[in-house]
C-alpha cells in the first residue's frame, strides 16, 4: 500500500462527495481529508462534515461556493476530487491542475466546456476519470498499447424510458424522469441520464480524455449497468469492466490511482445465473448523443453552449415549466442559434476561460428566451 494520501473533496455534500467521505471513513490508513467545500444546498450536512474531519486534521480548509472550491483545489495535497455539478467546476479544475495536484474528475462539465484549456494544463496522467464509464475505459486500456485500440464502447442504461417512442416521451413527468432503474444520483444527472444528454457529454469527455475521434467512440444500451464500458482492440479482442452498479469503485480508483482499494464495493456474484444484454441506441427517440457528437466535433465554445443550455432546460423541466422532449429541443435550438451567431474569425480563435464562461452565460440567456417562447406558443 502506498503512503496515506491527503485529499480535497469539492462538492462534499453531493452524491460523489458523500460516497468519497464514506470511503475515507472506511480507509483512514489510506486517506486524510485536508479540504472540504460545498455549494451550500445542504449547510447542516456540511457543518457536520467539517466538524468530523477537522477533528482528525485541525488545519482542514473548508468553505462554500465556487471561490472557496477554486482556492481549495490549489491546496498542497495529493488528490483533488472534483465532485461539483455543472460549469462552476471549471475554475477549480484549472486550479487543481495548475497546482500540480492529481485531479480525480467527476465534474465532467469542466473538461467538456474547457476542452483545450483543461488539456493544455494537464500533465500526462494528472487527470483520473471518476465517471464510471471513463474509469472503466481507463482500466480496460491497461490491456494494450494506444496503437492497439480500435474503438471505445460506452454503455448506457437507457434510463427509465428505454424502448419508448418519441411520442410516448412527450408525456413524461418529473417523477418518472427521476426514477432511474439502476443508479441513485442527484436530480440533474438523473434527468440527464433519462434524456441521454449525460451520455452525449460522456462521448465528448471520452474524446478529450483518450484522444480518439468521435467515429471510434460508440454507445450501446446495457439496461442492467453491470458492464460499465469496453475497449475493442485491433485483433478483435474486447476487454470490459464489470461490477454491480456502484460509484465506489471509480471513486476509490480516482483517489488511489493506479492502485486499487480492497473491498471498495461488492463484486459480481458469479454463482448466480445472469444474462447481459446490449441494444443499439435509438437516435430518433433520443437525439442528445448525436447532437453531442456535432458540438464535440465543432469544438471551441460549442460544448459549453450545449451544456449550459441543458442545465437551464433541466431546471425548467424540474420546475414544471418545460416538457421532457423539449429539453433536448431547447438545447438544439440554442446550439443552432450559436452556430448562426458566431463570427467566422472566432471559430478558430484560441480559447480563454472568459470566452468559455461568456459562451456559457450567453447560452443560458438564449435557453431562457427559447423556453419563454415555447410557453407563449402554448
Amino acid at each position: 500500500m502506498s503512503q496515506r494520501r491527503d485529499i480535497v473533496v469539492l462538492g462534499s455534500t453531493g452524491s460523489i462527495g458523500t460516497q468519497a467521505l464514506d470511503l475515507v471513513r472506511a480507509n483512514p490508513d489510506r486517506f486524510r481529508v485536508v479540504g472540504l467545500t460545498a455549494g451550500g444546498s445542504n449547510p447542516e450536512l456540511f457543518e457536520q462534515q467539517v466538524a468530523e474531519f477537522s477533528a482528525a486534521y485541525p488545519a482542514l480548509f473548508s468553505g462554500l461556493g465556487e471561490e472557496a472550491s477554486t482556492e481549495a483545489a490549489a491546496l498542497a495535497c495529493d488528490v483533488v476530487l472534483n465532485g461539483i455539478t455543472g460549469a462552476v467546476g471549471l475554475r477549480p479544475t484549472l486550479a487543481a491542475l495548475e497546482a500540480g495536484n492529481t485531479l480525480a474528475l467527476a465534474n465532467k462539465e469542466s473538461l467538456i466546456i474547457g476542452g483545450p484549456l483543461v488539456l493544455e494544463r494537464a500533465k500526462p496522467g494528472q487527470i483520473v476519470p471518476v465517471d464510471s464509464e471513463h474509469s472503466a475505459v481507463a482500466q480496460c486500456l491497461r490491456a494494450g498499447t494506444p496503437q492497439e485500440v480500435r474503438r471505445l464502447v460506452l454503455t448506457a442504461s437507457g434510463g427509465p424510458f428505454r424502448g419508448w417512442s418519441r411520442e410516448q416521451l412527450a408525456g413524461v413527468t418529473r417523477e418518472q424522469a427521476l426514477n432511474h432503474p439502476t443508479w441513485a444520483m442527484g436530480p440533474v444527472i438523473t434527468v440527464n441520464s433519462a434524456t441521454l444528454v449525460n451520455k452525449g457529454l460522456e462521448v465528448i469527455e471520452a474524446h478529450l480524455l483518450f484522444g480518439l475521434p468521435f467515429d471510434r467512440i460508440d454507445v450501446v444500451v446495457h439496461p442492467t449497468s453491470v458492464v460499465h464500458s469496453m475497449v475493442e482492440f485491433v485483433d478483435g479482442s474486447t476487454i470490459l469492466q464489470a461490477s454491480p452498479p456502484t460509484m465506489m469503485i471509480p471513486i476509490a480508483l480516482g483517489l488511489e490511482w493506479p492502485d486499487r482499494v480492497p473491498d471498495a464495493a461488492p463484486s459480481c456474484d458469479w454463482t448466480r445465473p445472469e444474462t447481459w444484454q446490449f441494444f443499439p441506441l435509438d437516435d430518433e427517440a433520443f437525439p442528445a448523443v448525436g447532437l453531442a457528437r456535432r458540438v464535440g466535433a465543432a469544438g471551441g465554445c460549442f460544448p459549453a453552449v450545449y451544456n449550459a443550455a441543458n442545465e437551464v432546460a433541466v431546471e425548467a423541466f424540474l420546475a414544471g415549466g418545460l416538457g421532457f422532449t423539449e429539453i433536448v429541443a431547447t438545447v438544439e435550438s440554442v446550439v443552432d442559434a450559436f452556430d448562426a451567431f458566431l463570427p467566422e474569425d472566432l471559430r478558430s480563435k484560441q480559447l480563454t476561460v472568459d470566452d468559455v464562461l461568456n459562451a456559457d452565460q450567453w447560452a443560458r440567456a438564449e435557453a431562457r428566451h427559447c423556453i419563454e417562447g415555447m410557453k407563449d406558443r402554448l
